[in-house]
């Protein structure tokens, strides 16, 4: 019951769909997915990648999403719990150089500690998966100003005759 899943079914596969497919991955790629939930995205850009690392706050979705791997076979998948920015300013010291970075964030979008870990891991591309078009401006606003450059936003509809609307950006580092 702690667990975040989306409700909408046939829609949400459309919305991961359009995460994996601005997410060209590669066989020797790390994808590193902060505020992973039950590891959906994760687990399902496993198959293309050479190591998947998720990241979730939430004990019961952490558990859940190893859980799915397993059940799934999936062994490149790694998940922790912990706050994504606090995780991925750790991940970061450590070495750890995600090729793909995805965020699926709260509708109050990342945290400037998420985005700076973001910033210094330098990934050439970031997915950004948002249930809040206004916080997901201002953080590819940021993000634009560190160095990104907006490439796609896809809205898909999830909750229909409403005004809540999902967006899957794409983004990439400028090359220097």
């Amino acid at each position: 019951p702690r667990s975040f899943y989306q409700v909408n079914h046939d829609q949400a596969q459309r919305l991961y769909r359009a995460a994996i497919e601005m997410a060209p991955i590669g066989p020797e790629d790390l994808v590193l997915d902060l505020y992973c939930g039950v590891g959906t995205i994760t687990l399902a850009m496993a198959g293309a990648a050479g190591r998947v690392i998720g990241v979730e706050v939430v004990p019961q979705a952490v558990e859940d999403a190893r859980e799915n791997a397993r059940r799934n076979g999936i062994q490149n998948a790694e998940f922790f719990c912990g706050d994504a920015g606090q995780a991925a300013l750790s991940l970061e010291k450590q070495g750890i150089r995600p090729d793909v970075v995805v965020v699926d964030p709260p509708r109050k979008g990342c945290d400037n500690a998420t985005l700076t870990a973001i910033v210094q891991m330098a990934p050439r591309t970031l997915v950004m998966v948002s249930c809040n078009p206004s916080t997901a401006a201002r953080d590819a606003k940021f993000l634009c100003e560190q160095g990104y450059t907006l490439e796609k936003v896809q809205p898909v509809d999830l909750f229909p005759r409403t005004r809540h609307v999902e967006c899957v950006l794409q983004m990439t580092r400028k090359s220097n």
